[in-house]
């Protein structure tokens, strides 16, 4: 017989909450030789309740019956602030077994009376649950459990939708629908237990794939009805029973049909289980009904054997301690989370041993058992445990391996810095190896991402010691191999200014630095670097030579920017008058800056309209005067100026430059420059590209 059990089947973690606060109470109420009381039944399944019963607890109606100085379990349907109060001013001793979905449903409920807004709450108005919710709300409350009560309601200009947490899902989205329509402010909360959600919706899918399903649980629970009618909507073939000897004889061909198994959250696990056992039985009957009487095969129908534990837990998977499984979290509570795992029950995982904080509803999560039953009948798990030790393994092996691992600093303690690396194992950062440099304040550190290289460990007690320095150190050096090998002679690369000297400036190539001398910036003369670069800018440069044993790159700027003298007949036609500064001043005449890097010589005989004995005597430098272009020689990169033919010219320009109309006259031959120019020193007759370098750079200066 195939048969397929739900697994999500069995007590949610609420419900098993509730009863291992009942059985401890139980124990506590034995100790002290007082009565203990659940107001009504603790959950809705008569076998549980049984149970309860068994320990000694017992369910009353009302608060009046409990006796001064109980125990009394308020059920985990929750109760009104009321019914609390009055079981404090009765003098019992109160055990909350609340669902922490209906405390989440009665806040939400309380703040929005407190707030004015009514409420609508969604489903079953005799429900202790709804009854319970409804007086959490100290303003209007209006409990509805279909689309026509919906369409039913008075108007408001504004409502909060809520649902009772064991409500049908598909239910809830239907009367949603109605009341988005007739609401335009409606403030929706769907407080369905996300275990229930997953449950029905698990259901649902399982009697799509089966011919017949069996509900287990109880009948007055609404969790478990809710249930049976979302798999009978799908497999009509489907009945609800609390026990298993409920299951009819002929209810479908067992050794020929697939079967689907569910439970409610109210449901013990013994209950599903035997369940199974009793359809396992039913199938060994059907085969011998070949051989044996029919009253016979009734006579083993009416009587089935016994059941033990040891026939339960052979339909589950088997557990043991320090084993590692996988499972899927089905309830999440404040404290712990709950994880299906195949068991005969779900594990319990505290929130101190989740190593995922964020973790979801229908997470598969790899845990490993702490404990296969605590005392309660709880299966303990931990996932740190298992995390811890593969992120261990793991930081091993990069240690082993000399591979850097990611951190983030979390704690400056004294000597140095606690970073959490990766799986969240602690390590330790001397100050000595968090820099290159020495750091003053290591705080800066906290909360910065970094990676970090192993450096010592101590496996018995699994510490780590790393360094952000060597990360370092080992990535410039890297970055410098890559740039060195990309150097070639000539190529024109990008880089950043970093730094100047008198001399020139460094140029970042990205991870190694090269040098534009001072004569190298500019084609005129330059008095320091940061008059034409800034640090930080970023450059184009030519690489003009490579030194790898020295480590040094020799660059140009200049190189790469346009030449004073490219085009200069056009930039300075003869005839064309100009107003630009005396640069300096020769006893042959004077110089006269057109632009940077281009400087025109006005001869001593054109300095005046009259004859001088010294150019000193009409021109000083820095004064700004009026010339005229005689000549130009690009070849000789020279450029014969004229201030005498300028002052004789009346038109000025509206940009500042002069220009006598017509064609230039030419300067009369007596009034050429003398011979003396010709051989004027070098350094003023040479062009300002072919100048020599102020400066040198000293051998060492880098």
């Amino acid at each position: 017989m195939p048969y397929t059990i739900a697994r999500y089947a069995g007590y949610c973690s609420g419900v098993r909450r509730a009863m291992e606060i009942a059985f401890q109470a139980a124990r506590e109420a034995r100790e002290s030789g007082v009565a203990c009381y659940s107001l009504g039944e603790l959950i809705h399944n008569p076998e549980a309740v049984d149970a309860l019963r068994r320990e000694g607890i017992l369910p009353i109606s009302s608060v009046e019956e409990a006796e001064s100085g109980s125990i009394i379990l308020l059920r985990s349907h929750g109760v009104s602030p009321q019914v609390e109060e009055q079981c404090r001013r009765q003098g019992l001793i109160v055990r909350d077994t609340t669902c922490g979905s209906v405390q989440a449903l009665h806040k939400i409920v309380r703040e929005s009376g407190e707030r004015g807004v009514p409420v609508i709450l969604v489903g079953e108005p005799d429900h202790p649950e709804v009854q319970g919710t409804a007086a959490w709300c100290s303003g209007p409350c209006h409990i509805i459990r279909s689309e026509q009560d919906a369409d039913a309601l008075p108007e408001m200009d504004a409502a909060l939708a809520v649902s009772q947490t064991t409500f049908s899902l598909s239910e809830w989205e239907k009367i949603l629908s109605r009341l988005e329509k007739r609401f335009k402010r409606l403030d929706v909360r769907c407080t369905i237990c996300p275990a229930t959600q997953m449950r029905q919706k698990e259901a649902q899918e399982l009697a799509a794939r089966v011919d017949a399903m069996v509900v287990v649980g109880g009948k007055s629970s609404a969790n478990t009805r809710k249930l049976y009618e979302v798999c009978r909507a799908i497999c009509p073939n489907t009945i609800l029973v609390e026990r298993a000897a409920e299951i009819p004889a002929d209810f479908i061909d067992i050794h020929n049909h697939h079967i689907g198994i569910a439970a409610g959250a109210s449901t013990p696990d013994w209950s599903f289980k035997e369940v199974v056992t009793r359809m396992n039985d039913m199938e060994h009957i059907d085969q011998e009904t070949q051989q044996e009487p029919v009253a016979q095969v009734e006579q083993e129908v009416q009587e089935p054997q016994a059941l033990t534990m040891e026939d339960i837990e052979k339909t589950v998977v088997r557990i043991r301690t320090g084993q590692t499984v996988t499972g899927t979290v089905v309830q999440i509570t404040e404290d712990e989370v709950c994880v299906n795992i195949g068991y005969k029950s779900d594990g319990l995982i505290k929130r101190s041993d989740l190593v995922d904080q964020d973790v979801k509803l229908g997470d598969e999560i790899e845990v490993e058992v702490v404990k296969v039953n605590d005392g309660e009948g709880n299966v303990l798990l931990s996932q740190r445990n298992i995390v811890n030790r593969k992120a261990w393994d793991a930081l091993m092996e990069k240690f082993e391996n000399g591979e850097y691992i990611d951190a983030v600093g979390k704690e400056a303690v004294k000597g140095g810095l606690l970073a959490s690396v990766e799986g969240g194992v602690r390590a330790f950062v001397p100050a000595s190896q968090l820099a290159q440099r020495y750091v003053e304040k290591i705080g800066q550190f906290v909360g910065q991402p970094m990676k970090l290289k192993i450096i010592d460990v101590d496996k018995q007690k699994k510490r780590i010691v790393a360094s952000r320095k060597q990360v370092i150190e080992e990535e410039n050096k890297a970055k410098k191999e890559a740039a060195w090998e990309k150097l070639e002679v000539g190529a024109v690369v990008t880089g950043i200014v970093r730094r100047f000297a008198d001399f020139g400036a460094f140029v970042d190539l990205g991870g190694v630095d090269g040098l534009i001398h001072i004569t190298d910036l500019a084609w005129s003369r330059v008095n320091h670097p940061s008059d034409v670069l800034q640090v930080n800018q970023e450059v184009q440069v030519k690489i003009k030579s490579v030194d790898r044993e020295r480590e040094r790159i020799q660059l140009g700027y200049k190189e790469l920017q346009p030449k004073p003298w490219d085009n200069i007949e056009e930039k300075y036609p003869v005839g064309v008058i100009l107003e630009r500064p005396v640069v300096r001043i020769r006893p042959f005449g004077a110089f006269i800056e057109l632009e940077p890097g281009v400087d025109g010589l006005v001869h001593i005989s054109q300095c005046a309209p009259t004859r001088v004995a010294k150019v000193e005597d009409v021109l000083q430098e820095g004064q700004t005067v009026l010339v005229k272009v005689l000549a130009v020689d690009p070849e000789a990169k020279r450029i014969s100026l004229s201030i005498r033919e300028a002052l004789a010219d009346e038109t000025v320009l509206e940009n500042g430059d002069l220009e006598i109309p017509g064609e230039a006259e030419e300067a009369p031959a007596a009034e050429e420059a003398p011979a003396a120019e010709e051989a004027a020193p070098a350094e003023e007759a040479a062009p300002a590209e072919e100048a020599a370098p102020a400066e040198e750079a000293p051998a060492d200066a880098e």
